[in-house]
C-alpha cells in the first residue's frame, strides 16, 4: 500500500483506457509500474494503451475502487524499438490500424515505423490491403494525435492547464502549438477559457516584452469581459483605458492605442450612446441593437382588435369570478390592443390576476400563448398559479449545446420561430441582454410580448438592466399595478416590503403575524439562532419541514455567509448516518437528501419525468434539487429537480453548490414557504434596499429575519442601485 498524500512519480506504459472525457482531456488508465498494474487519474487527451507515461502527483483510496495515483501533470512519450510500436499499434492508438495490419506494418517498417506514419503515410500502401485513401487517412489521424500531444505537453512544461489543449487544437489543428507561440494570449479569449492571468504568465515565461501590444490587447478585451459579469453591456472609454492601465502598469497612450487597434480589427465596436464614448464587444452591441430595433418595431406596431373589448373583459370577470381594479383592467385592455407592454408592480397588488385577465383574453382572441420564466421554480410558480403549463426560457427556445461551435445554440431562432401568437415573460427584470435578444429573435413577427416583473428588486446577473430601461424609456405602454389589495394588507409581510420599498424601516420588534424580526448582536449568535430555527423550532413549533424553509444571506463569506450557513445547516438537518451514501468534493460533503443548486446552465443533462416514460434535457443555472441517490460504485448522482429526474457523473460536481442557504440574488425569481433572512454587516454593496427588499419579498407564508436592527435600517435607508453601463434606454429613447 503505497503512502497517502505525498507527491511522488510515477512511470510506465498505458495498459488500457478505462475512461475519456473528450471534452476536457480527463482519463481514468490502468497503467504497468514496475510490474504492478495501478489505477492513474488525469488530464491526458486522446490517452492510448501503448504509450508510456511520467506522472506527478499523489496516491488517494477511493471508496470504491480502492488506491489510485492522482496526476496533475503527466508527460507522455512514443514507444521505441519494434515490439513496444507494435504493441502500441496492436492496442488501437490509430484508429484504422488493428493487430494484423500493426503486425505487417511493423514487419515493413521496423523501428521507423512511426515516423512513416507521420511524415510518409502513403508509403503505407506498398501493403497489401492499405489503399492510398486509407494510409493518408491513418497518417491524418496519427498527425492528429501527435498535435494533441505537443500542445498539451507546451502546456505543461509552462504550469498552464493541459485541458485546454482539447479546445486549442479543435480550433487550429496541427497549427495549435504554432499559434500559442505566436500568440499566448489567444488563450484568453473567451471561446478557450483561460483567464488573462494564466495566459499572461505563459507569454511573459517565453519572454513577450510586458509593454507588447499583444499584452496590452488581451487585457482591454479581458477587462470588457470580466465586467460583463458587473452587470456592463459596454464601457465608456475613459473607465476602459484606466482600468486595463492599472490592470498591467500600463500607460494611458498604450492602451489607447490597443483599443484603436481591436476596433480597427473588428473585435470592439465603438458606439456614442447614452452620452458615452461606448465600447462594446461584438456580441453585446448585437444583442442591444437587436433588442432596440426590435422593441421599437414592436412598440410601433400596435394589435387592433374587431371585437367588443369591454364585453370579452366582463365575461372573462363572470367566469374567473373577480371583478378587476382600474389598473388590471387597463392591463387586461392593453394587452389586447398592443403588440408589446409590461407590467409591474410590488407583491400584494395583483399581478397575477392582471396575468390570468390577459391570458383569458388572449384565449378569446384566438391567441396561442406561451407562458415563461427565467428560473424553474419561476416557471413552475406561473404554472401553478394560472393553470398552464409554463417552461423556462432556455427550454421554450430548445436550448443544445453545440461542439461544433463550443457554445450554447437555440434551436428557436428567426429560422424556426416559436408557434405561438404571444408569450407572457414572468419575472422579466432577471433577464440579461442576450438572452432577451435570443426570445425576440424565436418569436414571429406581430407575436405579442407581455413583460410582467417587480422593478424594485435586483436586476439581472448577466449583462444589462433590461426591464428597468424598458420601463425608463417610456417606449413600452406600462402599467404600474399600486393598489395593495385588502387580503394581501393583511400579510405583514407584504405591508412591510412596501414600507422597506419606500425607504421606512418597518416596527422590527413587532412581531406578529408572518414578519419575525431577532434580535442578534455577533454573528456566531445569529448563526447559531438560525440553524437552530432549520432544525428545531420551525419543524417543531410550526410544523414547516426543513425542505420548505430557505435561508437566505447577502453574502457568500464570513460566519453568516452561505458557505459557513451550508454546513452547519446540513450537520444540523442532514447529519451523516450508516444508511446515507455521501460523496465528498472539494470542501463541501454531499449527502443523500441534501438540497442542491445548479450554478451553471448545462444543456446536455438528460432528466426524466416521475413516470419515467418522458422527459428532456438541460439544468440550468438557479435550478434547485435534492440529492436522492449516491451511487460510489458507478460513481454517480441521483437528484430530483423539482420532478425531473436525473443522474450526474461525480466529474460534474462542479456544476453544484449546497443550497440549504443561498444568496439572495440566487433567490431571485422563487418564493418559498418560510425563509430565514441573515441581516449582519457585509461588504457596502450588499447592504442595500434593492437586496433586502428582494430577500423579503421571497417569502410565502413566514418570514424572519435575523441579525441587528442597525444593520436592517441602514439596507433600508441604502437606495444606492450599482451603476450598470447599458444604451438600452436611450436606444428606445433618443430624446429621453
Amino acid at each position: 500500500m503505497q503512502s497517502e498524500g505525498q507527491y511522488i512519480r510515477i512511470e510506465g506504459d498505458i495498459r488500457s483506457v478505462v475512461y475519456q472525457n473528450p471534452e476536457n482531456g480527463y482519463a481514468v488508465m490502468r497503467v504497468d509500474v514496475g510490474g504492478d498494474t495501478v489505477t492513474a487519474v488525469g488530464c491526458l487527451p486522446d490517452a492510448s494503451a501503448g504509450e508510456h507515461i511520467t506522472a506527478d502527483g499523489v496516491w488517494t483510496a477511493h471508496q470504491s475502487y480502492g488506491q489510485q495515483f492522482k496526476a496533475d501533470r503527466i508527460e507522455r512519450s512514443m514507444p521505441t524499438g519494434k515490439g513496444a510500436i507494435y504493441q502500441y499499434l496492436a492496442l488501437g492508438a490509430v484508429k484504422g490500424i488493428g493487430p494484423a495490419t500493426a503486425a505487417l506494418i511493423v514487419d515493413k517498417f521496423g523501428d521507423e515505423t512511426l515516423e512513416i506514419i507521420e511524415t510518409e503515410p502513403e508509403r503505407l500502401s506498398e501493403i497489401k490491403g492499405i489503399s492510398l485513401k486509407k494510409a493518408i487517412a491513418i497518417g491524418s489521424e496519427f498527425r492528429r494525435r501527435g498535435g494533441m500531444r505537443l500542445i498539451m505537453e507546451f502546456l505543461v512544461e509552462y504550469g498552464v492547464r493541459p485541458e485546454l489543449a482539447v479546445k486549442l487544437y479543435r480550433c487550429y489543428g496541427d497549427a495549435a502549438l504554432d499559434a500559442v507561440r505566436d500568440n499566448p494570449y489567444i488563450l484568453s479569449l473567451e471561446s478557450f477559457g483561460a483567464d488573462f492571468f494564466e495566459a499572461d504568465t505563459l507569454a511573459l515565461n517565453l519572454g513577450f516584452d510586458s509593454e507588447s501590444p499583444q499584452r496590452t490587447e488581451a487585457a482591454v478585451l479581458f477587462e470588457m469581459r470580466y465586467n460583463l459579469n458587473n452587470g456592463h453591456v459596454f464601457l465608456p472609454r475613459g473607465k476602459l483605458v484606466d482600468a486595463t492601465a492599472r490592470l498591467i502598469d500600463a500607460s494611458h497612450d498604450s492602451v489607447e492605442d490597443a483599443l484603436d487597434r481591436l476596433e480597427e480589427h473588428g473585435y470592439v465596436i465603438r458606439d456614442g450612446v447614452a452620452g458615452q464614448d461606448a465600447f462594446y464587444l461584438c456580441d453585446m452591441h448585437e444583442a442591444e441593437t437587436y433588442v432596440a430595433a426590435r422593441l421599437g418595431e414592436m412598440a410601433r406596431g400596435g394589435s387592433p382588435v374587431k371585437k367588443d373589448l369591454d364585453r370579452l373583459i366582463k365575461n372573462i370577470e363572470r367566469e374567473q369570478g373577480v371583478t378587476y381594479a382600474a389598473l388590471q383592467r387597463e392591463a387586461v385592455m392593453l394587452a389586447a390592443e398592443s403588440e408589446i407592454m409590461v407590467l409591474t408592480g410590488g407583491p400584494g397588488t395583483g399581478k397575477t390576476t392582471a396575468i390570468r385577465g390577459i391570458l383569458a383574453m388572449f384565449d378569446s382572441l384566438g391567441l396561442v400563448t406561451a407562458l415563461c420564466a427565467p428560473t424553474g421554480r419561476a416557471a413552475k410558480r406561473i404554472s401553478e398559479l394560472n393553470g398552464r403549463e409554463a417552461s423556462t426560457i432556455h427550454r421554450l427556445l430548445e436550448a443544445g449545446y453545440s461542439m461544433e461551435t463550443d457554445s450554447i445554440q437555440f434551436s428557436r431562432d428567426e429560422d424556426n420561430p416559436l408557434e405561438a401568437d404571444a408569450v407572457i415573460l414572468d419575472e422579466a427584470s432577471m433577464v440579461d441582454i442576450t438572452l432577451m435578444a435570443s426570445l425576440l429573435r424565436a418569436m414571429r413577427r406581430g407575436c405579442r410580448l407581455v413583460l410582467v416583473g417587480d422593478a424594485d428588486q435586483l436586476p439581472s446577473v448577466g449583462p444589462g438592466n433590461v426591464f428597468s430601461d424598458i420601463i425608463r424609456s417610456n417606449a413600452v405602454g406600462t402599467i404600474r399595478l399600486t393598489e395593495i389589495f385588502r387580503q394581501a394588507e393583511e400579510s405583514a409581510i407584504i405591508r412591510n416590503a412596501h414600507l422597506i420599498n419606500g425607504g421606512q424601516s418597518p416596527e422590527w420588534t413587532e412581531n406578529k403575524g408572518d414578519f419575525f424580526f431577532m434580535q442578534r448582536s455577533t454573528r456566531e449568535r445569529a448563526a447559531d439562532t438560525i440553524v437552530e430555527l432549520c432544525a428545531e423550532r420551525l419543524p417543531k413549533n410550526m410544523g414547516i419541514d426543513p425542505s420548505q424553509i430557505q435561508v437566505l444571506s447577502p453574502t457568500r463569506q464570513s460566519e453568516t455567509g452561505t458557505e459557513n450557513l451550508n454546513r452547519r445547516i446540513q450537520a444540523a438537518v442532514n447529519p451523516p448516518r450508516p444508511d446515507k451514501n455521501e460523496k465528498q468534493y472539494g470542501e463541501y460533503i454531499y449527502r443523500e437528501d441534501d438540497r442542491v443548486m445548479q450554478i451553471r446552465n448545462n444543456y446536455d443533462i438528460i432528466w426524466k419525468n416521475a413516470d419515467g416514460l418522458t422527459g428532456g434535457s438541460g439544468v440550468f443555472n438557479g435550478d434547485t434539487g435534492r440529492i436522492l441517490h449516491i451511487d460510489r460504485q458507478t460513481e454517480t448522482m441521483e437528484i430530483d429537480f423539482d420532478g425531473r429526474l436525473t443522474v450526474y457523473p461525480f466529474e460534474l460536481l462542479h456544476d453544484l453548490e449546497p443550497a440549504f442557504a443561498m444568496t439572495v440574488h440566487k433567490a431571485q425569481g422563487s418564493e418559498y414557504r418560510a425563509v430565514i433572512l441573515c441581516a449582519m454587516p457585509g461588504a457596502n454593496a450588499l447592504m442595500t434596499r434593492g437586496v433586502l427588499y428582494t430577500a423579503v419579498t421571497r417569502a410565502k407564508e413566514l418570514l424572519i429575519i435575523v441579525g441587528d436592527t442597525e444593520t436592517a435600517s441602514r439596507m433600508t435607508a441604502d437606495d444606492r442601485r450599482q451603476r450598470r453601463y447599458s444604451g438600452l434606454r436611450a436606444r428606445l429613447d433618443p430624446n429621453g
